[in-house]
């Protein structure tokens, strides 16, 4: 079922290069700002205006979240949402005009497709324009067009990630999640079977973790290089502090560590994003803490189950395709 992120006020909208293999998601406010926080979790982050999320920083607002293919190249598709945001005079107020506030953040698809290909700022501008509250699409869209997990064998013996999205509740509570699943590790269900990741020569799955954790490490284990990451966002409708926003977005990491494995690694860029509307009701933080890491474990396994196999990988939705 489609989740819904309208009580939130969080529209979604991907731009995608079907060809090229890669893709640009955009999260921005339905016609308002958001207060936001972030934690990074992997040490192979290709970023843009994380320090705006900081809590001593100026400006206070995120006009747009931006989750990009393409690695460090696709940064340059921040100036098609900056554009849009320009346009519709929403940023931050310096007297002679705005400036809208994008953090962003890219994960490696370059093997997918053409590795020329990168998302563009004419891509990112679509995707502001096409952006929605409710029927947004999953799988290989977007920022997980070119997405793959289980890459510790090599990029051979790899399944497809994608991008998804969940929604808890909890009374007055709401958390949305978000999720561009493109992990040097393998997904596991929410009762710890692997379901997508690195497979063995007769398609069993080869629990990276186990193998990788192996000394002296196989072969293939040794030539790993910074080509992954997982992408997050998650969003509530209650309103927190700058400075609790980033508790939050480090407090929903422990989905990536539940449903990721490994995670967070010297070879993983993983980011993930917090935000809340500044205009909700005041929350307490631990029921939004623990709704969120729920909702981004719903969204992490969507991620590889909307997936869709290409260029010799394949993927959980495969059958469905």
């Amino acid at each position: 079922m489609s989740a819904d992120f309208s009580a939130v006020g969080l529209a979604v909208g991907h731009a995608t290069d079907e060809r090229g293999g890669t893709g640009v998601t955009v999260l921005r406010g339905v016609d308002h700002a958001f207060r936001g926080g972030v934690c990074v979790f992997g040490r192979a982050t290709g970023t843009r205006e994380l320090e705006a999320l900081d809590p001593t920083h100026q400006s206070g607002r995120v006009d747009a979240i931006m989750l990009t293919g393409g690695s460090a190249y696709g940064l340059d598709a921040a100036a098609g949402v900056m554009r849009w945001m320009e346009e519709r005079k929403r940023g931050f107020d310096v007297g002679l005009g705005v400036v809208p506030i994008v953090p962003a953040a890219v994960l490696f698809d370059l093997p997918i497709g053409d590795f020329r290909a990168r998302p563009t700022p004419d891509m990112a501008y679509a995707a502001c324009e096409s952006a929605r509250t409710t029927d947004i699409a999953e799988g290989s869209v977007g920022a997980g067009t070119g997405a793959t997990v289980g890459k510790a064998a090599g990029r051979e013996n790899a399944m497809k990630g994608g991008f998804g999205c969940a929604v808890r509740v909890a009374n007055d509570v709401v958390v949305c999640a978000v999720a561009a699943v493109n992990a040097l590790g393998d997904v596991r269900s929410a009762d710890g079977r692997i379901i997508a990741g690195a497979r063995g020569n007769n398609g069993e799955f080869l629990d990276s973790a186990k193998l990788m954790s192996q000394s002296p490490p196989a072969p293939k284990f040794g030539k790993l290089t910074p080509q992954h990451t997982t992408l997050c966002v998650v969003a509530t409708n209650m309103s927190l502090e700058r400075g609790e926003l980033s508790q939050l977005a480090r407090a929903a990491g422990a989905a990536l560590f539940r449903r990721i494995t490994p995670v967070g690694t010297s070879f993983d860029g993983d980011v993930i994003f917090a935000l809340c509307r500044p205009d909700g009701e005041r929350g307490a933080l631990l029921p939004i803490e623990l709704l969120a890491a729920a909702a981004l474990e719903d969204a992490i396994e969507r991620g590889v189950r909307t997936a869709v196999g290409r260029d010799g990988i394949p993927g959980l939705a495969d059958r469905h395709a």
